[in-house]
């Protein structure tokens, strides 16, 4: 329900995952987010998914169900914020962003906790 920026996390290592609810890889990331982000958020560490494909009331119900803890963006008919990413080719596709603010790696299709865990750690 309300805007965000990347400037609003500036000095932060972000991972920012785009996904769908409809995707199957996408739903079994998302307790590793989960358990990513309440392990290092303290650190500086903040996970930003981005929906490709519902509305707002949609997502609300959608990340209760899934006990999502972590910030989730509506990307759907933001066709300036998939660009500014894109192209987009595959769902989930994740991108880290170093504190600097530059894209520091990407992962096209699904990845495991232990792979986000390792990039997390060497940007933090």
């Amino acid at each position: 329900g309300v805007n965000v920026r990347l400037a609003d996390h500036k000095g932060k290592v972000i991972l920012m995952n785009f996904w769908a609810t409809w995707c199957g890889p996408c739903r079994t990331e998302i307790p590793a987010f989960n358990e990513l982000y309440d392990q290092y958020k303290d650190k500086g560490f903040v996970v930003l998914g981005v929906s490709t494909d519902d509305e707002p009331e949609a997502l609300r119900s959608y990340a209760a169900a899934m006990k999502m803890t972590y910030p989730v963006l509506v990307g759907r008919d933001k066709e300036e914020l998939l660009d500014a990413w894109g192209p987009i080719y595959a769902i989930p596709t994740t991108f880290f962003v170093g504190r600097d603010g530059s894209i520091c790696g990407k992962h096209m299709g699904p990845a495991t906790k232990e792979d986000f865990e390792r990039e997390i750690k060497a940007l933090l």
